[in-house]
């Protein structure tokens, strides 16, 4: 058990960290995007392992993330996009979005909308994910700006 999570942190953090780079990331902002992509991933991964499906932890993993970004961004004085985007790639539904494509080349259209419709409502729970996040730490930015 301890070697599959290992395994998952490991790579959820090079994901991350490769996506960072690629997407010109600051370098001083790299340790920590691999830490919220982690922290989203983990969440995720351990969600879909208590058979949950997968809205609910692409849901929560984003929100997750979000949450993780927001503090990153506040703590090291750099805009909440540079840790959010970065964290995503763990959770993209490329396999499913793949196979739906594959399924529209070899002709099988009812299984290609399935896939399709799978790859939206992932989709969206990540939007929801994050949505949720800014909605939660909103109030306080309106509370600390009064004082």
């Amino acid at each position: 058990m301890w070697q599959q999570v290992l395994l998952q942190v490991g790579f959820s953090y090079l994901a991350t960290v490769a996506f960072g780079i690629c997407t010109n990331v600051p370098h001083r902002a790299l340790n920590a995007c691999g830490l919220t992509g982690v922290a989203g991933w983990l969440v995720y991964w351990g969600l879909v392992q208590l058979k949950l499906g997968h809205m609910l932890p692409n849901l929560v993993g984003a929100f997750v993330i979000a949450m993780v970004s927001l503090f990153f961004a506040r703590h090291d004085k750099i805009p909440v996009i540079i840790f959010n985007i970065p964290s995503l790639v763990p959770l993209v539904p490329g396999g499913i979005a793949y196979r739906a494509v594959r399924a529209f080349v070899l002709g099988d259209y009812t299984q290609g909308i399935g896939f399709m419709v799978q790859v939206m409502m992932i989709a969206g729970a990540i939007a929801v994910g994050f949505m949720l996040a800014q909605l939660v730490s909103s109030p306080g930015q309106l509370v600390r700006r009064r004082d």
